[in-house]
């Protein structure tokens, strides 16, 4: 890592003009990697970016990581930039040769402690821009959520705009109220999360009813039991949420139900 180097000029440092996706390793295979993919696609479509080198040959650089840091579980962080060009707000003229970058980490994703505790969630205002649906590097509502999250012993925010929870600073988010399983429709409002849409899938197969609709913070206060969705945490039980604790403050039956099914599906 100390030999990398990305240009000054780079778009993605000076205006964050640059995507990226997060795909989990468990016992050295990929996790939900085609899906990561296809969001990449539509995240560099949207802000009109070329692909930074064939399919194939991504596919053969996730895997070549995965060998090289032998890495048997965690994740791998890939990000594609625009390039370097003049600074301007306005597209570069001509062609410019994006940036690609790539790295693992350790992580214990199965095992995590978390997953058996549970974690706490507090609610920040939803300051970013329109377009959540992008997965761009421009996260500082985000990091500014998840700090205050920090700052007050939880680990997650869930962004709230005009009374409702929309999603966390780096998950989706769902409570569960009488066996039904409640979480936002898919929008420009959020980001459609890979692990949300294997794990919808899982729970639809298993007769789990999936409501999609937005909630309130005191709808969540008064769930049954609340969870959240990541690639790096899967399925995450939420046990409470502004100080009020959730279902008696230990995860319930349908999350457990859920991370299951979604672990075993994974590989794990």
């Amino acid at each position: 890592e100390s030999e990398g180097k990305v240009a000054m000029f780079d778009r993605g440092f000076l205006i964050a003009g640059g995507v990226y996706e997060v795909s989990a390793v468990i016992n050295g295979k990929l996790v939900d990697y085609a899906a990561h993919m296809e969001r990449l696609g539509r995240s560099l479509s949207e802000l009109r970016m070329g692909w930074p080198c064939t399919r194939a040959e991504l596919d053969t650089m996730h895997h070549e990581l995965i060998r090289r840091n032998d890495l048997k579980e965690g994740i791998i962080y890939m990000q594609v930039t625009r390039g370097a060009a003049d600074r301007a707000f306005n597209f570069p003229k001509g062609e410019t040769k994006p940036t690609l970058i790539a790295f693992t980490q350790v992580m214990n994703l199965v095992n995590n402690p978390n997953a058996v505790t549970g974690v706490k969630v507090i609610t920040t205002p939803d300051l970013r821009w329109s377009r959540r649906d992008i997965k761009t590097v421009m996260l500082l509502a985000p990091v500014l959520g998840k700090q205050a999250a920090y700052e007050q012993g939880a680990q997650e925010g869930w962004m709230v705009e005009n009374g409702h929870v929309t999603e966390g600073t780096s998950s989706n988010a769902y409570i569960v109220k009488d066996g039904k399983v409640i979480t936002r429709h898919l929008s420009n409002e959020i980001l459609a999360g890979c692990t949300r849409r294997a794990l919808m899938r899982l729970a639809k197969e298993e007769g789990v009813e999936i409501v999609e609709r937005p909630f309130t913070p005191e709808e969540a206060y008064a769930a049954d039991e609340a969870f959240l969705t990541s690639a790096s945490q899967f399925v995450m039980p939420i046990v409470e949420i502004d100080g009020k604790r959730i279902g008696g403050g230990q995860p319930g039956p349908v999350v457990r139900k859920l991370r299951e099914l979604y672990l075993k599906e994974a590989g794990a």
